[in-house]
């Protein structure tokens, strides 16, 4: 088949060493390693193991350097297809409650802008959150993380934003890092305290911007803080305070992202860019100067179909500037009560592919290589020797399938760090 490339050996001692086995291997399945710039990187019958945490070699089965039973502990038949684990670099999954209620009413005619004025929302959430204790805030919240893992998905980003004071931004933190420990994957937080104006802080923004910016060292000390977000947005905060927050992110280290340009233009990418950020999520308005702004910072364009969707949108992102200015897109579920209650980013990815008109390959990128870079993580996405060992086994012919089906189960297996965390047989 097109693409099929040659083994990749591992640089280390000898595998077959009776002290130096890797831990494990796969071998039989198809492998879309995404190495290379362009195409799946398919490897027919295929054989990867792993090592440490870590993929320590990646070929074909026929040029393995000895019997798979000699060389690893553990021998693994596969077949389908193997991709890298998918990364979800954009989701509220951290929240009580639900706004099941708020999509009849849209469904009804109501808009966004009239939910949140009216104090559904965001604030609804916020109420819900403030309202159980962090042991609760994790039972509502672990089954949606589940539900991701389930569908292939070993890195999540987290955010907070229900909260809007201090102890319960921290106590939303707080579940997304017991999330990680308890699944065994890796967890990106977000500080989203700019997410919406909380009801105590009503006709004082600036105000509240100000605790946003002193809360910010005390939970980045505490090690709860990987990113910071904003929703820089007509019914969410301004420009000016926007670059307040992230100021104050770049006082600690701290990377930013921003949900940019969702509702209009207020030049949400192009504060990203300037601010050398990860990403702009949602950018359904981004400009074309923002969007050349992007691709000379290096920032990445996180598409959320999810909300594209359930919001009935019309306006598309300028997914051809940013084809034509190399501006890497991701994909993300956005995975959150109001509106993108999604929990699968195969379903995301399918969602890409019916609205944005994205090709399955891109689909698969945006949920992987450009993924992993809109969290400034460069040691997964790709099935290459030294990246993280986090893996999916598909019950599929062609991988161009994870962006065909609506819903059914297509994984046989989730591996995150080498560890098989799931697996339907």
């Amino acid at each position: 088949m097109a693409g099929v490339k040659s083994a990749t050996a591992y640089n280390g001692p000898m595998a077959n060493e009776s002290n130096n086995k890797w831990d494990g291997i796969i071998v039989g399945a198809s492998l879309a390693t995404l190495d290379a710039d362009s195409g799946y990187g398919g490897i027919e019958d295929g054989a990867m193991a792993w090592r440490g945490g870590c993929i320590a070699w990646v070929g074909r089965r026929r040029d393995l350097p000895g019997a798979p039973e000699e060389l690893a502990r553990e021998v693994v038949e596969g077949d389908g297809w193997i991709t890298p684990g998918l990364v979800d670099c954009h989701t509220h999954l951290v929240f009580a409650g639900d706004r099941a209620r708020e999509f009849e009413m849209r469904l009804q005619g109501a808009s966004y802008e009239d939910i949140a004025r009216a104090g559904g929302g965001i604030l609804s959430t916020v109420r819900a959150v403030r309202e159980v204790d962090e042991d609760e805030l994790l039972r509502q919240s672990l089954p949606r993380a589940l539900a991701l893992l389930a569908d292939g998905a070993t890195t999540l980003e987290i955010k907070s934003g229900y909260g809007l004071d201090f102890d319960n931004e921290r106590k939303m933190l707080r579940v997304a890092c017991r999330i990680g420990e308890q699944l065994g994957v890796t967890v990106r937080t977000t500080y989203l305290a700019a997410h919406a104006l909380p009801p105590e802080f009503a006709g004082r923004a600036d105000a509240y911007i100000d605790e946003v910016v002193a809360w910010l060292p005390r939970l980045h000390d505490e090690g709860l803080v990987d990113a910071v977000d904003a929703f820089c947005e007509g019914i969410g905060f301004d420009p000016a305070q926007t670059r307040r927050v992230f100021d104050a992110a770049r006082a600690l280290g701290l990377p930013v992202k921003l949900h940019a340009d969702q509702l209009s233009d207020l030049g949400g990418a192009g504060l990203v860019a300037e601010f050398g950020g990860l990403s702009a999520d949602h950018v359904e308005h981004t400009s074309a100067d923002s969007v050349r702004a992007m691709a000379a910072s290096g920032a990445v364009a996180v598409l959320l179909p999810g909300a594209f969707h359930v919001l009935r949108e019309t306006t598309l992102p300028p997914l051809d500037a940013f084809r034509e200015h190399g501006v890497p897109m991701a994909l993300a579920t956005d995975c959150n009560p109001g509106t993108s209650p999604l929990q699968s980013m195969r379903q995301a990815m399918q969602l890409a592919c019916t609205h944005f008109r994205l090709t399955p390959e891109e689909a698969l990128r945006g949920a992987t290589v450009h993924a992993a870079k809109a969290l400034g993580l460069d040691d997964r996405g790709v099935l290459r020797v030294g990246q993280r060992a986090d893996f999916v086994q598909w019950a599929i012919r062609h991988p161009s399938e994870l962006g065909y089906w609506l819903g059914g189960r297509l994984a046989r297996a989730v591996y995150a760090g080498g560890q098989r965390h799931l697996r339907f047989d």
